[in-house]
């Protein structure tokens, strides 16, 4: 393929043309999701990542990979992390999209980010 014939993901996308995502784009957009998830969550708390940190029991570098979606945390960190948040963290994982949505005693938040969202598209 030469390069007048190649087209971007998106431009595929909106041409409604098939896109064929490879496993390691599909894990990159949901550690990009989750990280996308922490942030925001940290920033509406008003929380620094030395903080979130101290909260947790981790580092601020590494809750810094978490957010950068360099890094997907385990399950038992996962939760550490999400009570240093003061919420609960619902996962909508379906094939290659997913939503992570932290719920706090009021209800879900209105916010929510997901690889098919707007603000954290990979």
């Amino acid at each position: 393929m030469n390069h007048s014939q190649w087209r971007t993901r998106r431009t595929r996308r909106l041409v409604n043309e098939q896109v064929e995502e490879s496993a390691a784009y599909v894990e990159a957009g949901h550690a990009f999701a989750l990280g996308q998830a922490v942030y925001d969550r940290r920033v509406e708390l008003g929380l620094s990542q030395a903080e979130v940190a101290r909260r947790a029991g981790m580092t601020q570098p590494q809750i810094s990979n978490i957010e950068g979606g360099d890094s997907v945390p385990t399950i038992p960190l996962l939760n550490r992390l999400v009570r240093a948040l003061d919420a609960a963290m619902t996962i909508d994982l379906d094939g290659d999209t997913s939503v992570f949505r932290f719920v706090t005693p009021e209800g879900p938040q209105p916010e929510e980010t997901g690889t098919g969202g707007r603000s954290s598209a990979a």
